[in-house]
């Protein structure tokens, strides 16, 4: 589904990401570890181009996204994204919230838009929530609905960034339940954490990236049982 190839950041002088080439297939649960300041997020930026790459490419369904003519926003609609502060619009309702992309974007009609968030809602038991403003929310239920927003679009892929760290610690779990059940009905999903436990268990793959680079990859069991590097020995010990 995503294919890529020699990326490059750069912020001024200093070089972010230095020549990342790598694979996401459809279906596929990518778990994205390592250090601050590694390049995890920049890298999940640069894939639906928040971040625009100094070089390289990134081919999606078959489209360079990268070429200078890509209607991005159309990309965006197939590849969206959770940000670590849920990005929720505060002067609109949870439902509001949901339905004003697919509605904005003509993707489905207003009825049709206002179901479908209503579905998805009742799917993590906040339907009573659909007029209800995000101040009013926990940070759990605010990622929540933002996971839902995103759905709503009926995305290929999705991206999240960091999705529980801005969360208190008992609201992490349910969280990562929802995004368990979205990883078992076959969700293509790349995912920048710092929760190995849900790399462990949710992840067909996981890339460790340590500065600008993906250092080692392989499936869980290799990464957490059998490291390669020193660098990852090291980065395990401090996080495990």
């Amino acid at each position: 589904m995503i294919e890529v190839k020699q990326l490059v950041k750069r912020f001024g002088n200093l070089t972010i990401l230095n020549g990342i080439s790598t694979t996401i297939a459809d279906g596929e649960k990518i778990v994205i570890i390592g250090p601050s300041g590694a390049g995890k997020s920049t890298f999940l930026r640069c894939l639906n181009l928040l971040e625009k790459p100094d070089s390289g490419s990134i081919i999606f369904d078959g489209q360079d996204i990268t070429a200078k003519d890509t209607d991005i926003n159309k990309i965006r609609q197939k590849m969206n994204m959770v940000f670590q502060h849920f990005n929720l619009f505060p002067h609109l309702t949870v439902m509001q919230n949901i339905t004003l992309a697919p509605t904005t974007l003509r993707l489905q009609g207003e009825e049709e838009a206002r179901e479908h968030a209503l579905s998805l809602l009742s799917r993590i038991g906040l339907a009573d929530k659909a007029d209800a403003y995000p101040s009013s929310l926990s940070g759990g239920q605010k990622q929540r609905i933002a996971i839902v927003r995103s759905l709503a679009m009926n995305p290929k892929v999705i991206l999240f960034d960091e999705p529980t760290s801005a969360l208190d610690p008992e609201m992490v779990g349910e969280v990562l339940a929802l995004m368990k059940d979205l990883a078992k009905e076959g969700m293509t999903m790349v995912v920048v954490t710092h929760e190995m436990g849900f790399a462990r268990e949710v992840a067909t793959r996981v890339l460790f990236m340590d500065g600008g680079i993906i250092a080692e990859s392989g499936s869980p069991d290799a990464i957490f049982q059998a490291p390669e590097s020193d660098r990852l020995k090291q980065f395990l010990n401090a996080v495990l």
